[in-house]
This record gives C-alpha cells, structure tokens and sequence, in this order.
C-alpha cells in the first residue's frame, strides 16, 4: 500500500479531528477526578486496559482477527510505548502537581514539536514558513484564550507535560507505518493499547500494589470507563484513520483545539460564561489552523500574484 497523504484536510478530517478533541479535552476532566481517588500508574494502566478490552470486542463484532506476525506487534509495542506509556504516565503524574488549565497549554506545544519532528523524518510532510507560522499563531490562541497560570514551583511536573508532547510527536511520526502494513485502524489501535497494559500491568503491580476495587467511589470509576471507552478506545479509532489519511501534523493540531473543546462543553453543559478573551483565542487558533491547512492561504497568493 502506497504510504502517501493528503497533506490538506477534508471535511470528513475536519469533522473526524473535531470529535477527537472532544474526546480527548474530556480526558483532562476524567484523569482529575480518578488521580484524587487512585494512583497515576493505576489509573494509566486500567485506561489502557479497558481500551483492550472495548477495542478488540469491537474488532471481534466486525470480523476482524488479531496479526500473528511478530513484526507488526513490535510495531504496535513500539506504539504503545511512544502514544501510551510515556505521554500517558508523565500527563497523569504531572496533573497531580498542576492544574489541568496548565497542563492543556503545555500539551498544546505539541504540534510545534510534531511539525519540527515529521519535517525532518518525513519526506511528505517538511515544515514550511506557513506551517510554522500557523503553529505559532494556533499556540498563542490556546494561551490567549485560556489564560497563562502561574508557573509556581513545579518545575518538574511542568517538564513533563512538555516531554510527553514531545513523545506524542514522535509517536505521530511512527503511527505512519502502518498505513503501509495496510492494518485496519481498529486493529492497530487495539495493538497499541494492548502491547501497553501487557507493558504497564507488571510495573504497576510493583509501584502501587493490588487493586483494591471497593476503596474508590462509583465516581472515580465512572471516570475511569470514561477514560477508558470515550478518551481512548474511540479516540484512537479516530487518531489511526486520520493518521492513515492526511499525516502526523494535521492528526496532531488536534491538541490546539483540545482546549477550545473544553471551554465550549464547559458553557454548554456547566452554565460557564464565555468571554471575549475566549473568543480572541478561538480565532486566533483558527486562523494558525488555516494557516497549516494552506488551501486559503495559497488561494489568496495566487490570487494577488
């Protein structure tokens, strides 16, 4: 199978990269609620876990078998490792030490390490002036729109959050892959979530101990099936398919919106004023959007030339 992409985006992208930053803002909201009640590594390891679980049902529901080859699980280990475990682990722990308005900014830098990263691994998707500009202009919109906390003394938790951008980036680059090895994006994200609780599971056993189901609070596992179901299983669906279709940095802005996401469900569902400010930072991140997108911009050059 040919591994080219389309590096702008449709309108069936734009709409799959809408849900997902829906799915994924409300991961910040799940993960602050089941840090208070288990441990980081705990609930890392029983979101990856359950995601096995609903993905490989899902997969067995449509006809779809696990790969046999060793190849393509090292691939999805290696998956795992750069989507999951890492970013997962250091987000998890991070938000234990700031808040979830600080972490979302500083997981918003990742497209700026992803176009950084895909423009020097990949022939396809080189970085641009425009894409670059674009990045920019997107991140400012998210601390424009959010609000810059203040730093405080975490340095450390703060690093991570940044590392774990940078470990997505890398895993975006890596997830190209397997458009070539023509896998279902069903499979390959109940590959990757499975090789990462086979890789947690003994780790976390050691670290935090034995569950002990009856300690938390129906809420903390409401959380946790959220998380698990909702922000990862079909989130990764949707991660793969974009992946496979238009590349890692277009799959990546979806940190940019991540926020937007947020702030929108906030006023809809929990009566959150909106302010100017916010609107300021939405457009601000729709124009870094068009600007990696490109069509509009190549449009408007050609048109004045």
């Amino acid at each position: 199978m040919s591994s080219a992409i389309n590096t702008s985006m449709g309108l069936r992208e734009w709409a799959m990269l809408t849900i997902l930053s829906v799915l994924w803002g409300g991961s910040f909201f799940f993960v602050g609620v089941a840090v208070a009640d288990l441990p980081p590594l705990t609930v890392v390891t029983l979101r990856v876990g359950l995601a096995a679980i609903a993905l490989w049902s899902m997969a067995l529901m449509m006809g779809l078998c696990p790969p046999k080859s060793l190849r393509i699980w090292l691939a999805f280990l290696g998956m795992g490792l750069l989507n999951n475990v890492i970013p997962f682990t250091l987000i998890v722990w991070g938000q234990t030490q700031i808040a979830s308005g600080l972490a979302s900014i500083l997981n918003a830098a990742t497209p700026i390490f992803t176009v950084i990263v895909a423009g020097v691994l990949l022939a396809d998707e080189r970085a641009t002036s425009l894409k670059l500009a674009g990045v920019a202009v997107g991140f400012l919109g998210v601390v424009v729109m959010i609000g810059l906390p203040a730093l405080g003394d975490s340095l450390l938790a703060q690093v991570a959050i940044i590392a774990a951008a940078v470990s997505y980036a890398f895993a975006g680059v890596y997830g190209r892959r397997f458009k070539i090895m023509a896998i279902n994006p069903i499979i390959t994200a109940a590959g990757q979530v499975t090789a990462s609780a086979f890789v947690l599971t003994p780790i976390t056993l050691v670290a935090d101990g034995p569950l002990d189901i009856t300690a938390s609070s129906l809420g903390t596992w409401a959380a946790i099936i959220g998380l698990a179901v909702l922000s990862t299983a079909i989130a990764y669906v949707l991660y793969f398919k974009i992946l496979e279709s238009t590349g890692a940095t277009n799959l990546l802005l979806v940190t940019l919106l991540v926020p937007v996401s947020a702030i929108l469900l906030g006023s809809l569902f929990l009566n959150e004023t909106l302010d100017v400010v916010h609107f300021v930072g939405m457009a601000l991140i729709a124009l870094g959007l068009s600007a990696i997108d490109g069509r509009i911009w190549r449009r408007l050059k050609h048109a004045s030339a």
